[in-house]
């Protein structure tokens, strides 16, 4: 048989690092790797889904989505994050993940630069990859944010993009105000646009989220219901910017997917207008989590900054590979910081999006063997 030659672009990038974690633990591992809330559904989002299937509601949808979904998306964005666009400038999307790919799909020309925190979600390097960009690393600050000034010494005639993500994935820090301000001034002054994936909003615990749309339209706003709304396996975000982006973006979206699922944008509507009860439930939960095990890791002798969003600590170790790969032998599901950049080396990233009992047996556990 001869060999087939496959895209350069995707050979050259590796599975995730976090699915190869998960792989090598045991069934009954204590998963504190796992990036999702675990909380259900609420009903009310359920029985809109349901009652979606009743009635047929099966078919295609529009591409950008329904009318009443970006209606009150649009809503959200002016009541909640401080920026106006109109339901047509918004496509509803399979999830953050589409969301990010469109958006990068649209952006970048071969060897165009993406400006990517590292640290960083694991996503956005695969992406530009795939896409035939380049990925430039930013280190973060002690604080774990992304630095304006980080972000300028970085640029070049072939930036086009800057992704930012607070709260962040891996490391729950929010970045400020300020800084979200000067990103967004940066990105008006070098004509470049700003990626912004706010996909745990909901979950901040100090200060204060900043969408930086609200100071700049060369943003494109990357969201979902999937962590808000305990939605993940649903498949269901959206993506917000001004007309002559949505305009390319909505090119690369009827090709790959179409449209979102019809059901699921039926539940995302009623998560996105219905109550919150269980959204700060949730919030409110994750904060005791959190309390508890950072408590328990800095007493075990790690330093570990208090997150302030997100739902994930990562906490300062000696090796990540040795430390992660020790715990996973003792059943404890963690990720190596290296998962997620270079710069992660010396970090892991724990989830406490686990319940309280299995925080507290994995703090034991971490005591007899660390």
């Amino acid at each position: 048989m001869k060999e087939i030659r496959f895209s350069e672009n995707v050979a050259r990038i590796d599975t995730s690092g976090i699915r190869k974690i998960f792989e090598a633990a045991g069934s009954n591992a204590i998963n504190l790797g796992l990036g999702q809330p675990d909380f259900d559904t609420p009903e009310h989002i359920k029985a809109a889904a349901i009652e979606a299937i009743n009635e047929g509601f099966t078919g295609y949808t529009v591409g950008t989505g329904i009318t009443e979904l970006r209606e009150a998306l649009s809503s959200k964005f002016r009541e909640e994050n401080g920026f106006s666009v109109s339901p047509e400038e918004i496509i509803v999307t399979s999830g953050a993940s589409e969301a990010l790919a469109i958006a990068l799909a649209t952006l970048l020309n071969p060897g165009d630069e993406v400006l990517i925190s590292n640290p960083g979600f694991v996503s956005y390097n695969a992406l530009t990859e795939i896409l035939s960009g380049k990925a430039v690393s930013v280190p973060l600050a002690e604080d774990l944010t992304m630095k304006p000034e980080a972000v300028l010494e970085r640029i070049t005639p072939k930036t086009r993009a800057i992704v930012l993500n607070s709260p962040s994935n891996p490391t729950g820090a929010v970045a400020s105000r300020a800084d979200i301000k000067a990103l967004a001034e940066i990105a008006d002054d070098h004509n470049i646009t700003i990626i912004s994936d706010e996909v745990y909003e909901y979950f901040i615990y100090e200060g204060e989220h900043v969408s930086p749309a609200s100071y700049s339209d060369n943003v494109i706003t990357v969201n979902a219901t999937s962590k808000s709304y305990a939605m993940t396996g649903w498949r269901l975000g959206y993506v917000a910017a001004r007309k002559d982006y949505i305009g390319q973006m909505l090119k690369v979206h009827q090709y790959i997917q179409a449209c979102a699922n019809s059901i699921a944008q039926k539940a995302a509507y009623a998560a996105i207008t219905g109550p919150k009860d269980s959204v700060n439930t949730m919030r409110e939960e994750f904060r005791k989590r959190r309390d508890v095990l950072v408590k328990g890791l800095n007493e075990l002798g790690m330093e570990c900054a208090l997150p302030k969003g997100a739902f994930y600590a990562f906490p300062r170790v000696s090796d990540s590979a040795e430390v992660a790969s020790k715990m996973i032998s003792n059943g404890i599901i963690v990720v190596p910081g290296t998962a997620f950049g270079s710069e992660g080396d010396g970090y892991i990233r724990i989830s406490y999006a686990a319940s309280m009992e299995n925080i507290e047996k994995a703090l034991s556990i971490m005591e007899k063997v660390l």
